[in-house]
């Protein structure tokens, strides 16, 4: 009683086929195998992207270095008026 033995199964798959027809039983294994082909095409590009990103090294910026000095703002008379009010 506790193991189900083949019987059993080909019962139930009787069932299952004339409960929902072969069509959409087809249709469904049809969509499941896309679906499951477009994960792994997924995983694939995304394993690809990662191998590529670690692989090539930083982009170098070309331009001017701007030299100069770090000094904090001084505040307007607006910033003033709203600091006091």
């Amino acid at each position: 009683m506790g193991t189900f033995s083949i019987w059993h199964w080909l019962v139930v798959l009787a069932i299952v086929v004339l409960v929902f027809g072969t069509k959409k039983l087809r249709n469904l294994g049809g969509d499941l195998g896309s679906a499951i082909k477009s994960f792994k095409e997924g995983m694939k590009e995304s394993e690809d992207e990662k191998t590529a990103t670690a692989t090539s090294p930083p982009p170098q910026v070309k331009g001017q270095t701007i030299e100069g000095e770090a000094r904090e703002a001084k505040p307007t008379e607006e910033t003033k008026e709203k600091i006091q009010s």
